[in-house]
């Protein structure tokens, strides 16, 4: 198995390094800076291919990792944007079953998540395949002890493939972004009184540049779609910035976290599992909470 990460400015996508790891660290990067992006990978990365790359053509990436991978049975890419546009055109080229959306990715079985993250599909895929790997659903804790990769270099190649323009790259935006690559989400929970609170909250994450969450509560209640919904039946997320409103932290929700590097939790409860997670917990009522935050913000 070796992982496929494509790079831009010399960062990984959500769900790269786990990619890696499912490959036992055999990966090739490639975008801009792949060589700083390896960096990231100490740890987890063995043996790591890099290609230098400006711009993301992914029609032209695909030809040219098709001679690259044509000898690799099984390719994992990242279900993040960029994998998620690349991987049907690598395996078209390599003339390969598609499995989109796995949990797990081995020889002899991949685990699928299908409806909505309702369903779990475990499927024995064909010798030669291309899978991509949701972000967050497998994790991974680098190895300190584990040696620096070996690293060999190729150059990009030309290829003929006709790809669209790229006129512009846009920074992503908060409010539309999907949840498993925002930096910063804002979530609410039962301790919210009503559907308008959720409104108030993508005010609130809006001018914090965060998006918005909820737990599975929440969007039973139809107050947030299920797109927003994190956790075992929703969407795994790995944000620098996590806030919880009124969100007592059930596992079915908190294992869907990943590791945020900072976690607020408001709770009127502070024994509950998200105020013992959180870095900054505070004991109030989240409801008032909101107001306050938005009073401060307007």
């Amino acid at each position: 198995m070796i992982a496929v990460v494509v790079v831009r400015d010399g960062l990984l996508p959500a769900g790269g390094a786990e990619a890696v790891a499912e490959c036992e660290g055999r990966a090739v990067l490639i975008g801009s800076q792949a060589s700083v992006a390896a960096e990231a990978l100490h740890g987890i990365a063995t043996q790591l291919t890099l290609i230098e790359r400006d711009t993301f053509l992914p029609g032209a990436i695909a030809d040219e990792l098709a001679a690259l991978l044509a000898n690799e049975p099984i390719v994992v890419l990242p279900a993040s944007p960029d994998g998620r546009d690349l991987a049907p055109r690598l395996a078209a080229a390599l003339q390969r079953q598609l499995l989109a959306g796995a949990t797990a990715v081995t020889a002899d079985r991949v685990d699928l998540v299908r409806n909505s993250g309702r369903e779990l599909h475990r499927v024995v895929p064909d010798n030669r395949f291309i899978a991509t790997l949701h972000p967050g659903a497998r994790g991974v804790v680098p190895d300190s002890m584990l040696p620096a990769p070996a690293i060999k270099t190729a150059k990009s190649s030309t290829s003929k493939v006709v790809d669209a323009d790229v006129i512009a790259v846009h920074p992503p935006d908060p409010a539309t972004v999907d949840l498993a690559e925002a930096a910063r989400i804002v979530s609410g929970g039962a301790g919210l009184d009503g559907p308008d609170r959720m409104r108030q909250l993508a005010e609130i994450a809006l001018q914090l540049g965060a998006s918005v969450g909820a737990t599975r509560v929440v969007t039973d209640r139809g107050w947030a779609p299920h797109e927003r919904q994190i956790g075992t039946t929703g969407v795994a997320v790995s944000p620098h910035l996590y806030m919880a409103f009124g969100i007592a932290g059930a596992v079915q929700h908190t294992s869907g976290l990943g590791d945020p590097a900072h976690i607020v939790s408001v709770n009127t409860d502070p024994h509950c599992p998200m105020m013992q997670l959180a870095d900054l917990a505070i004991v109030s009522d989240a409801n008032e909470t909101l107001d306050a935050l938005q009073a401060l913000l307007s």
